[in-house]
């Protein structure tokens, strides 16, 4: 399993940038990964799109991708679009490799 930590903003100033290297680690990706969202510090509508193309992309791809530790500023966006329940993934984190963005 590989651990990924979004630190700071996932705003359309960011979305650019965090799609180009999220989407190369999801075809890359041999084990689970695991996308932690605890230090998520500002979520906007192109971040919650960004979340959920990564969710479709890996489908696509027959990859596991998750999302953990949402930050109260995720939830409160996916709450707003009603879009909590795309999110329920529910993991076992371990002290595996681990990557910030």
């Amino acid at each position: 399993m590989q651990t990924v930590n979004i630190e700071g903003e996932m705003t359309i100033s960011t979305a650019a940038k965090q799609k180009k290297l999220l989407l190369a680690l999801i075809v890359k990706s041999t084990h689970k990964l695991v996308i932690n969202l605890s230090q998520v510090s500002e979520l906007d509508i192109a971040g919650a799109q960004l979340l959920i193309l990564l969710k479709l992309e890996a489908a696509r791809a027959h990859k596991n991708v998750g999302f953990v530790m949402p930050s109260n500023a995720v939830l409160d966006v996916l709450a707003l679009g009603n879009l909590t329940a795309l999110f329920v993934d529910l993991l076992c984190l371990n002290d595996e490799e681990e990557l910030s963005i």
